[in-house]
């Protein structure tokens, strides 16, 4: 009873329009914003028909079919899901958009090759990731970096992330075939960084430029899917490349391991050419026609293309004209509502890497054989993990959505916290009980790659892209991959010098601890931002860092109510998409 009278008064209680918050300077950025978010707002049907009309004419799009398309396509640009409202369409014009909707995965074979192309580009970067692997089984040997000091374990580790200190494809795999020396190792896999790098960031841009709104966030996602996959490959690579007779050339196995990578990464450089450019760089380029000529591959009709094309248009034009934000890299910091996203961008960017994901990526085989596996069967307990790995990011395409980034992080670091300790811990099952011990370390990093592929898999570069506003996202989202690669340097870097000062089991307990941190930096600093439109994300990021701190303690209490003591409780509200807020509440820019 008292806690429904508790609940009646919260909803009781007084709720008033939201005062504005901030500087002008401030406002005026919301307001950018806004009109970034829809550049077309405010204009009526005829005078977007007209604008339509221009834009083709001015830049000879076509003949007047192309006109009349570009006509339509600058109305329905508008709003694309109030095609039934636009005068002029007929009903077989109509039927293609609403196909749009109901089946949006239709799409021309073009945009099927662009699909493909990314996500083989995804499985070229997990494989040249895990190749090394098995291959380090053999190699730190032969290139005289295998005994057990410091000094050799900084060089393995070096040689291991040399490709994400750096961060060329087809010539430096092969190359890491060729190698007699550890010198000679590391040149070659940092060369290889010189396509990691770039191709982890206009890969994904590439996408998102080319895919129509209805799959553009489901292609983003696909990035992490097939690099999962790709990982998964590369541990297959190595246990079947183990048994290759080296009589002939010395080290032939892991030779072959390291250079298999760039099979895949051939098949992506011949399939690119089969794919269109990306309308968005040719519009950037102040080409137009060719722009439009490439966007009519990608889509069923040219009312479609026509759409997108001009409201890219708007968009850019809308960029060009505006005069705020100049220093883009300085707004990151003085804005507040760019400097609360840049914080928790950073936040999950950084703790994917240091809960020790990548320690099992990398280092599984090596793993495996302190805990007395033989080198095949830690192959292949590495493949296993790899298609846990890869299985399991697959929900993750709808689960993201469905519970929410924060809520999957808050879930998830908890999981890998066990995952990660218990694994540590199985080291201390004495050898006699050798099946058991074995047993107990697979499961234990098995479990791990299940609670990580749909939590703090994904969540950092959806998360990413999307808390920016448009005109520093570009900056954010370069920002947050060279955090990524940094902190992926050094967890390969530190790992076997880790291992070694720390034994196998306080490791393991770093990156769990690591993980526990992680949990509390996502409960303080990380709004959710699951199905929230630019407008309503500028709003919660305007929420003070003091505020969402005191919010995201009051939380614990919740989850202890409802999670604990099963109690009927609900959640308190944080911000409103009416923009409306309890007085008491406004902690704006506090």
């Amino acid at each position: 009873m008292v806690e429904k009278e508790r609940m009646d008064t919260t909803i009781s209680q007084k709720v008033v329009p939201q005062r504005p918050s901030g500087t002008a300077a401030e406002r005026a950025r919301r307001s950018l914003n806004a009109k970034l978010s829809n550049p077309l707002a405010g204009f009526s049907h005829t005078e977007l028909r007209k604008q339509g009309r221009t834009f083709a004419e001015l830049h000879e799009m076509g003949d007047e079919s192309d006109i009349r398309a570009f006509e339509l396509g600058a109305v329905l640009a508008q709003s694309p899901e109030r095609y039934e409202n636009v005068a002029g369409l007929t009903n077989q014009e109509k039927g293609v958009l609403r196909r749009e909707f109901t089946h949006r995965w239709s799409q021309p074979w073009k945009m099927y090759a662009v699909i493909t192309l990314c996500s083989l580009s995804a499985a070229v970067q997990g494989m040249d990731q895990t190749v090394v692997n098995g291959a380090q089984i053999f190699y730190k040997y032969q290139l005289g970096i295998g005994n057990e000091s410091s000094r050799n374990a900084w060089l393995v580790g070096l040689i291991n992330s040399a490709p994400y200190l750096c961060c060329a494809f087809i010539s430096s795999c092969l190359w890491q075939g060729f190698v007699s020396t550890w010198w000679a190792m590391f040149v070659a896999r940092f060369m290889l960084g010189f396509g990691i790098g770039p191709k982890s960031a206009t890969v994904p841009m590439y996408a998102a430029e080319t895919a129509p709104p209805s799959i553009r966030g489901a292609l983003v996602m696909q990035w992490h899917v097939w690099t999962a996959f790709g990982i998964m490959v590369g541990y297959a690579a190595d246990l079947i490349f183990y048994n290759v007779d080296s009589t002939a050339i010395v080290g032939l196995n892991w030779r072959c391991m390291m250079a298999s990578a760039m099979f895949p990464a051939l098949v992506v450089c011949c399939f690119v050419f089969v794919c269109p450019e990306s309308p968005h760089w040719y519009m950037r380029q102040k080409q137009y026609y060719r722009a439009y000529r490439s966007i009519c591959e990608l889509r069923h009709h040219k009312i479609q293309a026509a759409r997108d094309l001009y409201y890219m248009h708007t968009l850019l034009e809308a960029e060009d004209n505006m005069k705020l934000g100049r220093n883009k890299m300085l707004e990151m910091i003085k804005v507040p509502r760019n400097r609360r996203a840049m914080l928790a961008s950073q936040i999950v960017m950084f703790m994917q890497q240091f809960s020790g994901v990548n320690v099992i990526s990398y280092y599984s085989s090596e793993i495996f054989l302190e805990a007395k596996f033989s080198p095949p069967a830690a192959l292949a307990a590495s493949l296993g993990w790899g298609l846990i790995n890869w299985v399991l990011s697959i929900p993750a395409v709808y689960t993201i959505d469905t519970f929410g980034r924060r809520n999957l992080l808050l879930l998830t670091f908890p999981l890998m916290v066990m995952a990660m300790l218990f694994t540590g811990f199985s080291f201390w099952i004495p050898e006699s009980s050798h099946n058991a011990r074995l047993a107990c370390i697979a499961l234990g990093t098995y479990l791990f790659g299940a609670v990580y592929s749909p939590g703090a898999g994904p969540v950092p570069v959806t998360y990413t892209a999307e808390v920016y506003p448009l005109y520093v996202r570009s900056y954010g989202m370069a920002l947050g991959t060279a955090t990524m690669w940094f902190c992926n340097f050094l967890l390969g870097v530190t790992w076997p010098s880790l291992r070694a000062a720390f034994t196998i089991q306080g490791a393991f307990s770093w990156h769990a601890g690591w993980s526990f941190v992680g949990w509390w930096l996502v409960l303080l600093f990380m709004p959710e931002t699951k199905g929230k439109t630019l407008e309503e994300l500028d709003q919660v990021f305007s929420v003070s860092t003091r505020f969402h701190v005191r919010y995201g303690l009051r939380q614990i209490g919740y989850f202890i109510k409802r999670y604990v003591l099963r109690r009927d409780v609900r959640p308190e509200v944080l911000y409103e998409r009416e923009e409306l807020v309890k007085a008491q509440d406004v902690g704006f820019n506090a």
